[in-house]
């Protein structure tokens, strides 16, 4: 499986390389709107397929419904995704928890904490329908988490085969989640892939995709 993962990473890395670089600009120079974005498309993609919840997003921004507060109206542009009702709530709530005096400030809230595990912890406890998973994929979405694991089926079905874990979790504590992530570095480390590029290919070997 080791020669498998080399033989892909040695094709895709160019455009990993690539991707990272733009969720980098994205936070250097991206508008409050979007890093939102990319905060609603890791609410949505829970039990959903990423390229649907992305597909939503470009029709919530296209009808102005990005900001809205009107549950039924965003919930019907949620057709394609699991659990429509309860993300459009999720997405009008975490819209909330970042207005400070009409303005959307993402950005601001998570430059105080002093690092991206931080300020994971906090995205987890404060935004609904936010868990390590999505948290870690929205930071490293916007540039900021290329030391975290996106823990999802595709990477947990394949850790088992390279014996980083012994079984896929039914659920992940913020524990066991942190157990599996250090776990993950050090085989990064030990097969010299670094592990925001490990994720891509793992992902890949799954999809046969590069998205987001």
């Amino acid at each position: 499986m080791l020669g498998e993962l080399f033989k892909i990473y040695k094709s895709i890395k160019p455009q990993i390389i690539l991707r990272l670089k733009e969720f980098k600009n994205l936070w250097l120079n991206g508008k409050e709107e979007d890093i939102f974005k990319e905060l609603i498309f890791c609410l949505l993609t829970p039990q959903s397929k990423a390229e649907k919840c992305w597909e939503c997003i470009k029709n919530l921004e296209m009808k102005n419904l990005l900001f809205s507060e009107n549950e039924e109206k965003i919930a019907e542009e949620l057709k394609n995704v699991r659990f429509r009702f309860n993300k459009a709530k999720y997405i009008i709530e975490a819209k909330k928890k970042f207005v400070i005096k009409d303005e959307l400030k993402i950005k601001s809230c998570i430059e105080n904490f002093e690092n991206p595990i931080k300020a994971r912890d906090y995205l987890v406890t404060n935004i609904k329908g936010l868990g390590y998973k999505e948290a870690s994929h929205f930071l490293r979405n916007i540039g900021l988490g290329e030391n975290l694991a996106i823990l999802d089926r595709h990477i947990l079905k394949n850790l088992k085969p390279l014996k980083i874990i012994q079984e896929i979790p039914k659920t992940l504590s913020r524990k066991r989640y942190i157990e599996i992530e250090n776990r993950m570095k050090r085989f990064a480390k030990f097969i010299n892939i670094p592990l925001s590029h490990l994720d891509f290919v793992l992902w890949y070997k799954e999809t046969g995709k590069i998205f987001k």
